[in-house]
C-alpha cells in the first residue's frame, strides 16, 4: 500500500475544523446497547454532524451465530431505530438515509478485502471528498468494512479521517478488546495504512463512560418515545440493577467529532498490532491521535440534552 500522507498533512487532518462535518457511521448495532445511543446521539447533532450513511458491521458473540448473522441483525436494528425515530419526529426521514449491509465475514488476511455494499459505498463517498473537506468515518464495531474499503482503493486515506473505538490503551498488557480481536487482520490494515486515525481505546478510557438505569430514568426517562426506548433497551440488558453500572463505550467516537476537548488525545506513532493481540512500537511510524481520557460528565450532559430536546 504505497499511498501515504506526509507528517504535516496527517497532523492537519487530525485537528477538527469548525463547522459541520460530513460523516458516516459504521456500527455493530445489535451487539449490545451502546451503539443505539451513539446512533441517536449522532442524528440529534445536526448542527455539527451531517450523517450521510450508516453501515452495518459484523460481530460474533452470544447474540449472533457469526459475522454474517451479526451484520444482518445490526442492519435490521438500524432500520428499526430509524423507523421508530421517524415515527416520533419529522426531523428524521428513515427512507432518505442510506443504510448499507457490511461484510459477511472477517478479513482472511491483511491483504485481502471482503466486498460489501458498505465498503463500496465508503470508497465512493471518500473518493468524492477532498483533503480539504474529508469524510469522517465513525467506526464503533469491528473495523472490517473500513479496512476492506482501504484495500479496495488505498487513495481514500487522503480523503477521510477514521475515528475508531477499538483495542485497549497502549500501556495495557494485551488488546483483546471485542471490536479489535474479532478481526485482527482488519485492525492491522487500519494501523498500517497511514489513514488519519483517531484511536479511542476501551479499557482505561471509554471504560469511564458509565451510566445506570437510575441515572437514565432521572435524566431522559419520560421525555419522549426515543428516550423511553433507549432506557428500556438499557434496562433489559441486565436483570439486577442494584449497584449496577454499564459502559456506553460507543458514544465516545461521536463525542470527539462534536468537541475534541471532550476526548483528550495525544499524537503518537501508530502502534504495531501483533497476531497475539498485543501492542508493539516503532517511533518511526506515522502519527495518529490516541485517546487517553474522556470528560464523562460533559459527554453525558450533552447527549442527555440532545436526546430529550431533538426527538420531541
Amino acid at each position: 500500500m504505497k499511498t501515504k500522507l506526509n507528517p504535516t498533512e496527517c497532523i492537519t487532518r487530525l485537528t477538527l475544523p469548525e463547522g459541520r462535518l460530513r460523516m458516516v457511521l459504521d456500527t455493530d448495532t445489535y451487539n449490545e446497547v451502546d451503539d443505539q445511543f451513539a446512533l441517536m446521539y449522532a442524528l440529534a447533532s445536526p448542527e455539527r454532524l451531517q450523517v450521510e450513511a450508516i453501515y452495518a458491521a459484523p460481530f460474533t458473540n452470544d447474540r449472533s451465530d457469526g459475522p454474517a448473522d451479526g451484520m444482518e441483525k445490526s442492519y435490521k436494528e438500524i432500520i428499526r431505530l430509524l423507523e421508530t425515530a421517524s415515527q416520533v419526529s419529522d426531523k428524521i426521514q428513515a427512507s432518505s438515509l442510506p443504510v448499507l449491509k457490511g461484510s459477511t465475514s472477517y478479513l482472511p488476511d491483511a491483504n485481502t478485502y471482503v466486498p460489501s455494499d458498505a465498503a463500496e459505498d465508503l470508497v465512493q463517498r471518500a473518493m468524492a471528498s477532498s483533503s480539504s473537506d474529508p469524510l469522517y468515518v465513525a467506526a464503533i464495531g469491528a473495523i472490517t468494512n473500513i479496512a476492506s474499503a482501504i484495500l479496495m482503493q488505498p487513495e481514500i486515506i487522503r480523503r477521510m479521517v477514521v475515528v475508531w473505538l477499538g483495542g485497549h490503551a497502549l500501556h495495557w498488557s494485551h488488546t483483546r478488546e471485542f471490536n479489535l480481536h474479532q478481526d485482527i487482520a482488519a485492525a492491522q490494515v487500519l494501523f498500517n495504512s497511514g489513514v488519519p486515525l483517531v484511536h479511542i481505546p476501551a479499557m482505561n478510557v471509554t471504560s469511564h463512560l458509565l451510566t445506570s438505569v437510575y441515572e437514565l430514568e432521572a435524566c431522559i426517562g419520560g421525555k419522549n418515545a426515543i428516550c423511553d426506548a433507549l432506557v428500556e433497551l438499557f434496562r433489559d440488558y441486565h436483570k439486577d440493577h442494584f449497584g449496577w453500572n454499564k459502559e456506553i463505550w460507543d458514544i465516545s467516537a461521536i463525542a470527539w467529532l462534536l468537541n475534541q476537548d471532550w476526548v483528550e488525545t495525544v499524537l503518537v506513532p501508530s502502534p504495531i498490532l501483533t497476531q497475539q493481540s498485543t501492542w508493539s512500537f516503532d517511533q518511526k511510524r506515522h502519527l495518529i491521535r490516541h485517546a487517553i481520557g474522556v470528560d464523562r460528565n460533559a459527554i453525558f450532559r450533552d447527549m442527555f440534552q440532545k436526546l430529550t430536546e431533538y426527538y420531541k
